[in-house]
This record gives C-alpha cells, sequence and structure tokens, in this order.
C-alpha cells in the first residue's frame, strides 16, 4: 500500500518521518506533503494542489491520512485523484456550505498550556517551544518534543475562515482515529464527528495528539490494518 500522509496546522512533512520507517519496515510505501502554512492565501484549494502533486504518478489508489487541520484538506483530495481510503487522524471535519469557523464546532479540550499561542499582526499565529510541547507532545519521549517544537511554523488560517470548496464526501471508504489523552482535538469531538459525518465509529488509541511521533509503530499497524479491511 501507499500512503500519503498530510499534516496539520504549525507542523511539516517532518513530523511524518518516524512513522514512514515503520511503514517501510511493513512493506509499504508513503508519501509526505509539505503544505504552505506560511503562505496568508493558502487556502484549501491550495493544500490540495500541493496534496495532488505529492500523489505518485505511477502507483494503485493510495491512501490519504490526515492528521488534525489536514482533516479540511484530504476529503477533497480524495475527490480527485485515486484514493481508496481516507483516514481521519485526530482530525477536525469540514461541513459543505459551511466554513470551519462558522461550524463552531466545539472540538476544543479546555487544556490551556502555560503559554499559549501566539497571534501575530499578519494575522499567523505561532506556537512556543513549551506551550507547543503540552498541547502536541506531551507524551513523547522529551527529546523528540523538544526537536519537534523547535521545527514548528507560523500558521495562517485562511482555510478555517472560508468556505470548504467540499460539495459532497468523496466515494471512498473512510476512518476515524481519535487518541483518548488529546490535548488539542477532544474525543468527544472525534467521536461526534465520525458518527454524524463519516456515518462510522471511531478507532480509539492511547495518547496524546501526536502518535506518529509518540506511538510511531503502533500507530503504524493501525493504519494498515484499517487500510486493509
Amino acid at each position: 500500500m501507499h500512503f500519503v500522509l498530510v499534516h496539520g496546522a504549525y507542523h511539516g512533512a517532518w513530523c511524518w518521518d518516524e512513522l514512514r520507517t515503520e511503514l517501510e519496515r511493513g512493506g509499504h510505501s508513503s508519501t509526505a506533503v509539505d503544505l504552505p502554512n506560511e503562505d496568508p492565501d493558502a487556502g484549501a484549494e491550495r493544500y490540495v494542489d500541493e496534496v495532488l502533486q505529492a500523489v505518485p504518478r505511477r502507483t494503485d489508489a493510495v491512501v490519504m491520512v490526515g492528521h488534525s487541520l489536514a482533516g479540511l484538506t484530504i476529503p477533497i483530495a480524495a475527490g480527485r485523484t485515486r484514493t481508496s481510503m481516507t483516514i481521519y487522524l485526530c482530525a477536525l471535519l469540514p461541513v459543505p456550505g459551511l466554513s470551519w469557523d462558522a461550524q463552531r464546532a466545539g472540538f476544543g479540550t479546555g487544556f490551556e498550556p502555560s503559554e499559549p499561542a501566539v497571534a501575530h499582526e499578519d494575522g499567523s499565529a505561532s506556537m512556543t517551544e513549551r506551550g507547543a510541547i503540552e498541547v502536541f507532545f506531551h507524551d513523547c519521549p522529551p527529546e523528540i518534543a523538544a526537536a519537534a517544537a523547535g521545527r514548528l511554523r507560523r500558521q495562517h488560517w485562511k482555510i478555517t475562515q472560508e468556505l470548504t470548496p467540499l460539495r459532497q464526501w468523496p466515494a471512498v471508504r473512510s476512518a476515524y482515529i481519535l487518541c483518548r489523552d488529546d490535548r488539542m482535538v477532544s474525543p468527544e469531538y472525534g467521536r461526534r464527528a465520525a458518527r454524524l459525518q463519516l456515518g462510522i465509529e471511531p478507532i480509539e488509541l492511547r495518547g496524546g495528539h501526536s502518535p506518529f511521533l509518540s506511538r510511531p509503530r503502533e500507530l503504524a499497524q493501525t493504519l494498515v490494518v484499517v487500510a486493509s479491511r
């Protein structure tokens, strides 16, 4: 199987490196997409273009995995390329006809980091290293958490502010994976969104928001099992 891995807010393609190693160990290939987080004009269509350009030209239908904010992108991309399945990982889900902000989806967990995200005059936001570790990487080994937090980028928010280009859900299988100790996207939101918007029961893993760094082998095994069903 070939997995196309799409990262969430603030991150980059680098965040999938450990997971890609585990997938390769199991005989599977992958592509990690690098999204233009720092471009104020980049919304869903630009994000989708980046995903489509990353899909290998000579491959069977891919399994598309979207983490967190990437849940707003992968259903659009999946409808425009050879896709066998979409897997939403601790992800936000769009509603056709609405922007993400207009949903008022109540996805938060109530967790307050000691250092919140920093809002910038250009409309972007960034995470301090301490805040990022507390929210995204709290269950990762300390050296991995620190390294990941130091690589985060600024994030612009056109993709959450604009009306989603998604008109209907793609005609492919889907799965939703939530993490029970997620401090960013609440498990309650994940269960509700999976059932109401995808019509499926979510798969529940232990741990926090970034299992590709905290438990890459467990996540790789889960992705392969889910995609093989």
